[in-house]
């Protein structure tokens, strides 16, 4: 947040045109709001302002073009959408270009439909702090006390904590205390002019603010923090103690560490409801995974759960294209077409890995392979839990693959050219069991099969997307270090593996998702829902961070 709260430079009046970078700020600023259920204001409404206002700079400019002679020629505007709750502390800044005659300014906030023909505050479910006498007004058009007055050149904010439903104003910088408290739910930013030459221009995140809210933040955390480890749990006979032992012990059990398990079910007296052998298989199917094996990871499951990829076409698609991958990342040296020979060989509907993975939290904590592992029943260790909104887990960066001298693509492979036959002995010639034509030729065979295999299921963005990817990476002579190269990382596995354990444990009738991972999603759920309820306390509960404790 320092970059977003510390920048100390006045407002950009004339780079006022939102961009990649503005959208970026702003998801910084309120990482929890889901824009697609509540937008943040980013601009001054078109539709939600009085005549004598007027708009320019995209819509972050305010000027008064009325008559200006007595108070009813008071006007205002209010930004395009109201104040997610899920913001937690919200704050937008005011630069006064000019006061014009008498700098009859207010600024604020204000309800849905609330009369534009006034200034900030003088009416009910609207508050203001206005220029000309430093005064704020609260639903009343009598003000009181509050602050200094402001004129040309000053930056004033207005901040919404939205845990205690308090106001605060800063001026150039500076707080001045708070000005409003028990405010409603739902208020838009507003500002109001009074009379000719009065221009204004915002800031609602596009830019640095002048001031810094960065030590406000980090209050507002630690606040939200304490409350959350001090809250009251009764736990005269254990209860809870037994609880939190069952379900780390299913969780172990869950991702196949069984040495810790077994060690854990020791010291705590916890029964593990899976028979040994059948989780180090678990176990063993896995670590091939993480470790990049996938053609031998399919035999094995194929082998210890007959049928179970014949089912599941989609789950087994999802190894395939992981599969290619591992090819061109050198680390699959199994034979390239074995994996799909029975594809397609059943048509029974499958059970597809999107249904598996929207469920709840089938991408979830998985494990970092960074290659072999130490001890044939060692367990594998756990790494943080992939963001679902990383932009990199999701960013489909499709490289089309044109040549550039018009070569035409491969016979079965749309969107390889050619010309790729040249480059992959170049950028594998220095990859165990890809420095050869051999291997190149097995894995362009894979890559028709695969093709093809696609072709028999469904066809959605999902499949195409996937396929898309991977064939991408046969478009770039250094593939690790492509637009597309982020496939090649290890820790792409772990969708996969997650995946495949979650599936095979639903097939032996167990369920596909641990307690602890479970209660994870209930929470993140219980977080959208206190956000549209409109409890600020939303924003800074940090599930990553109390899971990292």
């Amino acid at each position: 947040m320092a970059a977003i709260g510390s920048g100390r430079g006045t407002m950009d009046s004339q780079n006022q045109v939102q961009s990649d970078t503005t959208v970026d700020r702003l998801k910084l600023l309120y990482p929890n709001v889901n824009e697609e259920e509540t937008p943040l204001p980013r601009s001054w409404s078109a539709k939600d302002k009085f005549s004598y206002i007027g708009l320019s700079q995209n819509n972050l400019r305010v000027h008064y073009k009325g008559h200006g002679k007595t108070h009813k020629d008071a006007a205002s505007v209010r930004a395009t959408h109201p104040i997610p709750a899920a913001c937690g502390l919200y704050y937008f800044e005011v630069r006064i270009v000019s006061k014009g005659r008498d700098g009859y300014m207010g600024i604020g906030l204000s309800a849905h439909g609330v009369n534009m023909n006034r200034l900030p505050g003088w009416d009910k479910h609207s508050y203001g702090y206005h220029g000309d006498d430093g005064h704020s007004f609260c639903s009343s058009g009598t003000g009181q006390p509050y602050g200094p007055t402001f004129t040309t050149g000053d930056v004033i904010g207005c901040g919404v904590n939205l845990v205690d439903n308090t106001c605060f104003y800063t001026k150039n910088g500076h707080h001045l205390g708070i000005a409003f408290r028990g405010l409603p739910p739902n208020l838009y930013p507003t500002v109001g002019l009074q009379t000719p030459g009065e221009v204004v221009d915002a800031n609602f995140g596009q830019q640095p603010f002048v001031f810094d809210i960065e030590d406000m933040l980090r209050e507002l955390r630690a606040r939200t923090r304490l409350t959350i480890d001090e809250f009251p749990l009764p736990d005269a006979q254990g209860q809870w103690q037994q609880v939190l032992h069952r379900m780390v012990s299913t969780y172990l059990v869950h991702h196949g560490y069984c040495s810790t398990a077994t060690a854990f079910s020791r010291a705590t007296g916890q029964p593990i409801q899976e028979d040994i052998q059948s989780i180090r298989n678990r176990q063993k199917v896995s670590k091939l995974v993480l470790s990049g094996r996938i053609g031998e990871a399919v035999e094995l499951t194929r082998k210890l759960y007959p049928g179970l990829l014949e089912r599941e076409k989609e789950l087994l698609f999802l190894l395939q294209c992981r599969q290619f991958v591992e090819m061109v990342n050198g680390t699959e040296q199994g034979e390239a077409g074995a994996a799909l020979a029975e594809n397609g060989a059943s048509n029974g509907v499958a059970t597809s890995v999107i249904s598996h993975t929207s469920r709840a939290p089938r991408h979830t904590n998985g494990v970092s392979s960074g290659g072999s592992r130490a001890g044939k029943d060692s367990d594998v260790e756990m790494s943080p839990e992939p963001d679902p909104h990383d932009p990199a887990a999701h960013a489909h960066a499709h490289a089309h693959a044109h040549d550039p001298n018009g070569a035409e693509p491969v016979k079965g492979m749309p969107g390889v050219t050619a010309s790729v036959h040249q480059l992959m002995p170049d950028f594998h010639k220095d990859a165990e069991g890809c420095g050869n034509r051999a291997s190149v030729e097995r894995m362009l065979a894979f890559g028709r099969e695969l093709y093809a295999a696609s072709q028999k299921l469904s066809q959605d963005n999902y499949h195409k997307a996937m396929l898309e990817d991977a064939f991408s990476l046969l478009a770039y002579s250094n593939p690790w270090d492509s637009p597309v190269g982020w496939q090649l990382q290890p820790v792409r596995r772990e969708a996969v593996c997650e995946a495949l354990n979650s599936a095979i444990l639903e097939s032996m009738g167990m369920q596909w998702t641990s307690p602890v991972e479970a209660c994870v999603a209930h929470s993140r759920a219980l977080l959208r829902r206190m956000s549209r309820a409109g409890l600020g306390a939303c924003a800074f509960a940090d599930l990553p961070a109390l899971l990292r404790r």
